[in-house]
């Protein structure tokens, strides 16, 4: 990421940042800098202050956490534009859940000293982070509730559903998620055994639902993907 204008361009990709003007944006610019991460490179673990607010320009991240026996969870995978971090920069208490580079990675890093001050500078830029927080919340929430109130062939219809609403791309034999996805991801993001969503994906497959070769989904018959996720009108 060489010049201001190509990381501005990027950060503009956001909810919290799309709507600052042009002043407001080369100010924001004046207060972080780039850094660079290789692939599993942690960027920060779950219980480290939060101390900054990073923005992805380059690369992925992949948001996770940890039980203390060891089990993990996949949250979510971020990509160019997206914003981590907000939680902690906000309250300036302990981070929620480790971030980790996946492949080279570089992040556009402002610290809570500065950020916070801009914050108060702009009022409806608090207005915005509001209202990107309550839209994590709101997906947490659904998470809660899918992992309390659905079966896994369901949780991992609605996670399919995300996927395509994020990285789906149209294709002859339908929507085929452009981000690769293992198994075992798709496992640590629903809080299941591999084994358990081998099943479930099996079974999407025998029914033509799915295809899945290589790391790659591709979904054939998204009508019906949406009547197993329990809601034909709404993509969670």
């Amino acid at each position: 990421m060489n010049t201001s204008t190509d990381v501005a361009l990027i950060l503009r990709r956001n909810r919290l940042l799309e709507e600052l003007d042009a002043i407001q944006m080369a100010e924001l610019l004046t207060l972080g800098y780039v850094g660079r991460f290789s692939h599993d490179q942690m960027i920060f673990e779950k219980g480290d202050s939060g101390d900054c607010l990073y923005a992805v320009l380059k690369g992925q991240i992949a948001i996770r956490t940890s039980s203390a026996d060891g089990k993990t969870m996949l949250l979510n995978i971020l990509n160019s534009g997206d914003v981590l971090g907000e939680i902690g920069l906000l309250d300036g208490r302990e981070r929620t859940a480790s971030a980790v580079a996946i492949g080279p990675t570089e992040l556009y890093r402002i610290d809570r000293n500065d950020f916070i001050p801009f914050l108060e500078r702009h009022p409806r830029l608090c207005t915005r982070m509001m209202i990107v927080l309550c839209e994590r919340l709101r997906w947490v929430s659904e998470n809660i509730e899918d992992a309390v109130f659905h079966d896994v062939p369901r949780r991992l219809a609605r996670r399919l559903l995300h996927l395509a609403d994020s990285y789906g791309q149209e294709s002859p034999l339908g929507v085929r998620i452009t981000q690769p996805m293992s198994q075992e991801a798709l496992a640590n993001m629903l809080g299941v055994t591999r084994e358990m969503v081998n099943k479930s994906l099996g079974a999407l497959r025998k029914s033509g639902i799915v295809t899945y070769a290589k790391g790659f989904i591709v979904i054939n018959n998204l009508s019906l993907l949406k009547d197993m996720a329990g809601d034909a009108e709404r993509v969670p």
